[in-house]
């Protein structure tokens, strides 16, 4: 219903009124309820942390492509709505962009509309972690042959088996 802005004579009379408290009725019953949404919203105790589009789309990333491409790939951050995804070579690269439709589509599924609308896929080198060494450096068969002092050499060998058997 529309109000007539030239409303003055319309609303002179015994029935301006009833139709002034009805206008006020409709128009403050949305305020209410937003004010009562706002008390409820309020008095929930969600947790202080958000989860930001980011972290959602990192998330969804190896439900939206699979075990096989998530083992090659990498959800490594959002820009915009794009997300950035970090592959092993070029051949994952051109694969996965002629995939592109399918996994935002897959996204979408996963995690909603409108959160990742495009993709960019880059070449990240491998991490390799670290390793072991298989055997040890070359070096000396005593630390204690660095001590110069041939006293003081043998002092430090009797007192590192001594505390070694203690």
């Amino acid at each position: 219903m529309e109000l007539d802005t030239r409303a003055g004579p319309l609303l002179r009379g015994a029935h301006s009124s009833v139709l002034i408290s009805g206008l006020r009725d409709r128009m403050t019953l949305p305020l209410l309820q937003m004010e009562r949404a706002s008390k409820l919203i309020g008095g929930l105790r969600l947790p202080d942390e958000v989860i930001t589009s980011e972290e959602l789309a990192r998330a969804g990333w190896a439900n939206a492509v699979g075990k096989k491409i998530a083992e090659h790939t990498r959800a490594a951050r959002m820009v915009r709505t794009r997300l950035i995804v970090e592959v092993e070579d070029r051949i994952w690269q051109r694969q996965l962009f002629s995939l592109s439709k399918q996994i935002l589509a897959n996204l979408e599924k996963q995690i909603g509309v409108g959160v990742v609308e495009d993709l960019e896929f880059r070449i990240v080198p491998v991490r390799r972690p670290p390793q072991r060494a298989s055997k040890s450096a070359p070096g000396l068969a005593d630390e204690a042959d660095l001590i110069g002092d041939p006293v003081l050499r043998g002092l430090y060998k009797v007192s590192r088996q001594k505390a070694a058997g203690a």
